[in-house]
């Protein structure tokens, strides 16, 4: 049975509701962790240790697909709560319009920047050229890649979850079944794996095009609209948390790998990508919950219910630490197996990567909370204080922490520097929470 933005909301109905949007944001980074798995063990170590020293520079182009899905579906969602269904669907096609525009241009940045930024980065001989040919093939799918994001959080504003997780199952499938034809099967390898990726980014972003361009059954649709800079940066304001989370995780990313490269060698940046492909797992579920929500936040918000406000966040709080605890034990369980089934070739690595897995998983006890807390604020239209938790969660606390420790615990010391950022970030999510409940009334 179809649940409506409107309806009051049990832990039962939150997790149905949010159901699609977990499994989609899972399923979306389970498909990027099987790229790095055939690229690991079919084209080699180096072409491995390239892909993650450059993929954050590629995920900061596409990362403009999360503000303008998340700023955008908070302004549209507010504006349905206000009962203007019509207005709301002027914003959707201008939002999405823009967004397609500002993916051209970030693809044509793309291609001026990369080689500089890998050698500025410090790669060099073959792990710079795998780089760039792993970029270079990626880079013309960019606007595909900006809708997928924006869609993912778009259709959750629709009242389509479940269409959006179909959508991103097929993508998912079709960067498998190509990873495997193009890399383990013809003798493609980094081109295959690059070319896979960016196909998948074509159906996760061209075919939720085609749905919303044609009459359908949700609340949203593609059509005419006006030129409205006042809500195109209410938009921009609202997503900037999302935008610089992620662009911040992708910057101090690379901060990451030039610690490592430094500390570890190219043996540290293998062991740092497996263990931010099991992250990108385990906190999609958190990201998954915290972009499933939003738009019930933003409807109440805008209808001015505020004890469902109340409610929502209670739940919400309960909820997310019973991931956090899952999660963190899930980690300890399968540190062992996923480290073997992505570096199981290199004892040296191997070992390496189990250590680093024991550091790391206690950042699950803490990441859930602030990432919910930065989404529960842009989902109150409040861009501000969104920004100001995904900016010190992921920059601030993180670029001091890998910077400093490392000076007192060598390698360790980069891996502890994850959890204590995000131990950080939950306590100024707290202070934001408490300080704004008058205001807000939740």
């Amino acid at each position: 049975m179809k649940i409506q933005l409107s309806e009051h909301f049990t832990y039962s109905k939150l997790l149905r509701f949010t159901l699609p949007s977990i499994v989609m944001m899972v399923f979306s980074s389970i498909y990027g962790v099987v790229d790095g798995f055939f690229v690991s063990n079919f084209v080699g170590k180096t072409a491995f240790t390239a892909v993650n020293f450059i993929i954050p520079f590629l995920m900061i182009l596409g990362a403009a697909g999360f503000m303008f899905g998340t700023g955008g579906g908070a302004l549209i969602a507010k504006t349905m709560g206000e009962g203007d269904d019509r207005r709301a669907n002027q914003l959707f096609s201008l939002i999405v319009y823009t967004s397609i525009g500002c993916g051209v241009v970030l693809a044509l940045v793309g291609f001026v920047f990369l080689r500089p930024l890998a050698i500025a980065l410090g790669a060099q001989g073959a792990m710079l050229e795998d780089c760039i040919t792993y970029g270079m093939v990626l880079l013309p799918a960019i606007p595909a890649y900006v809708l997928q994001y924006e869609f993912q959080c778009l259709f959750i504003t629709a009242e389509k979850p479940n269409l959006g997780l179909a959508v991103t199952v097929a993508s998912g499938l079709t960067n498998m079944v190509l990873d495997a034809l193009f890399v383990a099967v013809l003798p493609f390898g980094l081109q295959g794996a690059a070319a896979a990726t960016a196909l998948s980014q074509c159906v996760g972003g061209i075919l939720p095009l085609i749905y919303f361009a044609r009459p359908n059954s949700g609340r949203l649709r593609l059509g005419k609209t006006r030129w409205d800079g006042r809500a195109l940066i209410k938009a921009c304001t609202n997503g900037s948390s999302e935008l610089m989370s992620n662009i911040s995780m992708s910057l101090v990313s690379m901060l990451y790998n030039a610690q490592l490269l430094r500390y570890a060698g190219e043996d540290g940046i293998a062991a740092y990508g497996v263990l931010m492909y099991v992250s990108m797992i385990f906190q999609a579920m958190f990201i998954g919950y915290s972009v499933g929500t939003a738009p019930v936040v933003s409807y109440h918000y805008g209808a001015g219910n505020r004890p469902e406000l109340h409610g929502l966040l209670r739940r919400s709080g309960t909820i997310i630490a019973v991931f956090a605890v899952a999660m963190f034990a899930a980690a300890r369980l399968l540190a062992g197996p996923l480290s073997v089934l992505f570096v199981g070739y290199d004892a040296g690595l191997l070992a390496m990567t189990q250590h680093a897995f024991g550091i790391f998983s206690c950042c699950f006890l803490f990441s859930g909370f602030a990432i919910f807390g930065s989404s529960f604020f842009t989902a109150l239209n409040n861009g501000l204080i969104s920004a100001a938790i995904s900016f010190l969660r992921t920059l601030v606390f993180q670029v001091v922490c890998v910077l400093v420790f490392p000076m007192l615990w060598q390698v360790d010391g980069i891996w502890a520097s994850l959890v204590a950022a995000e131990a950080m970030a939950v306590v100024v999510t707290v202070i934001f929470l408490r300080t704004q409940q008058r205001r807000y009334q939740y």
